[in-house]
């Protein structure tokens, strides 16, 4: 149903690098690139490798966060994606919003892990098959 998702970011180098640690361990790459320092409108695109993206950061000196009961949910490929996800993205300066491990009030193989980005926005990586 939906192409791809954008994001305002403040400092689009700084999401840009948290983007890139974050989701490499799900899979997913820069596969686009419209940086121009200095100039307005700058934004990152992140998919499949090969493939077109299905999220954007878009640099925005006004961009907000959405409010509570938004966040975006990655698909992750194993148990230990998600675990390499949570530490790479607060590594890279994510916030811990609810480390890795099962969420049996969504299912019985429901494991995910949640981070704060640097920018407010709420991001979870999922994996819903076996252990």
């Amino acid at each position: 149903m939906l192409h791809h998702l954008s994001l305002g970011v403040h400092d689009i180098d700084r999401s840009a690098a948290f983007y890139d640690a974050a989701l490499a361990p799900l899979g997913y790459t820069r596969v686009w690139s419209d940086l121009r320092p200095g100039e307005a409108g700058q934004a990152v695109g992140y998919g499949p490798s090969g493939g077109g993206d299905k999220l954007a950061i878009k640099a925005d000196d006004d961009a907000r966060a959405p409010g509570p009961g938004f966040h975006i949910a990655f698909a992750a490929p194993s148990r230990p994606a998600v675990d390499a996800f949570h530490a790479a993205a607060t590594a890279a300066g994510g916030r811990d919003n609810g480390p890795p491990g099962l969420r049996l009030h969504y299912g019985p193989t429901y494991y995910a892990a949640f981070v704060v980005d640097p920018d407010g926005h709420h991001i979870e990586a999922v994996f819903k098959g076996p252990a």
